[in-house]
């Protein structure tokens, strides 16, 4: 009897185990759950622990499905902006979110994130869109970009709220110019550098031309004020030199001429070469033919007459 009774035991018991199996489910720090019975939301578990429900989800009794609690992301890539002006950008954007609301999300997408993400990039591309159209070719480059990564967020935060979401972060990873743009950009930019040296080199040229016109200006008033000077000077020279001459000329007029003579010798034979064609008599060899410097140069003697025969 009792070993006839053993089966059944055996029976039951896995029986129960697999009760109690199929109605214990378990919640993680990192996890959601979110308990259906036959298609409504019955519960929401978001602490982690042990819980319990119906067993067995066999004609859609309760069902446990799971969903993250913690930070998610989705990149938006290669999304083409125009800014106010005409301008493109390519633009990679990040989003960081949580699942706030486990509900909601179960309401609106079946608990999807694929879904939910395809719906928030759809309004991040429209909020990029619309941000940077409203601002210059710059803005996304200058201190403003941290004000258009506020409104972007502002934004889709809106739009998440409805999805049981919260945004936590929207963050841009690049924002490139396109091709024909960025050769564009770059003829303007070559454009106004070479402007702007052209400007600078005019400038320089026209500072340097001023200065240039100041120094020989300069130039011309030192040599005229030197050459003024110099011409001064040299007819100071030229009468205390006059005075000199006729005060040595009144005190020994004998002394003067024999000096202006040597100093006319000097002059004439300085040169070795020179050859000079005169008459020993010339008023030029007065004090060269001198032996004492004094008078004029003797004359050449003349034999004296043979006495005259006595008279008879």
């Amino acid at each position: 009897m009792n070993s006839n009774r053993l089966p059944a035991v055996l029976i039951g018991l896995a029986v129960v185990l697999l009760l109690v199996y199929s109605s214990v489910f378990v919640v993680n720090e990192r996890e959601q759950a979110i308990v259906v019975r036959f298609g409504e939301i019955q519960d929401v578990k978001r602490d982690p622990g042990i819980y319990f429900k119906l067993p067995f989800a066999f004609m859609d009794a309760d069902r446990v499905q799971y969903v993250e609690d913690r930070a998610l992301r989705f990149d938006l890539d290669n999304i083409r902006v125009q800014v106010r002006g005409g301008a493109f950008y390519e633009v990679d954007a990040f989003v960081v979110y949580s699942i706030s609301d486990p509900r909601r999300f179960r309401e609106t997408v079946s608990g999807d994130r694929e879904s939910a993400e395809s719906r928030l990039r759809t309004r991040l591309d429209a909020a990029l869109r619309r941000v940077y159209g409203l601002r210059n070719f710059d803005a996304a480059l200058s201190d403003e970009r941290a004000s258009m990564m506020q409104e972007v967020h502002a934004d889709l935060n809106t739009a998440a709220e409805t999805l049981g979401l919260t945004i936590r972060d929207v963050r841009i990873r690049r924002t490139d110019l396109t091709q024909e743009v960025s050769a564009q950009t770059f003829q303007r930019m070559r454009a106004e550098r070479l402007a702007e040296a052209e400007l600078i080199r005019a400038r320089g040229n026209e500072q340097g031309q001023r200065r240039r016109a100041i120094a020989d200006r300069q130039v011309v008033e030192l040599v005229s004020e030197a050459q003024r000077d110099s011409e001064i000077l040299r007819g100071e020279g030229d009468a205390e030199r006059n005075k000199i001459f006729g005060e040595a000329f009144q005190r020994d007029p004998g002394f003067f001429e024999f000096y202006r003579s040597m100093r006319a010798y000097v002059a004439s034979f300085a040169d070795k070469g020179t050859t000079m064609v005169l008459s020993p008599d010339s008023e030029f060899f007065r004090f060269f033919n001198s032996s004492d410097g004094d008078g004029p140069a003797p004359q050449p003697s003349i034999p004296p007459a043979p006495p005259a025969a006595p008279a008879n």
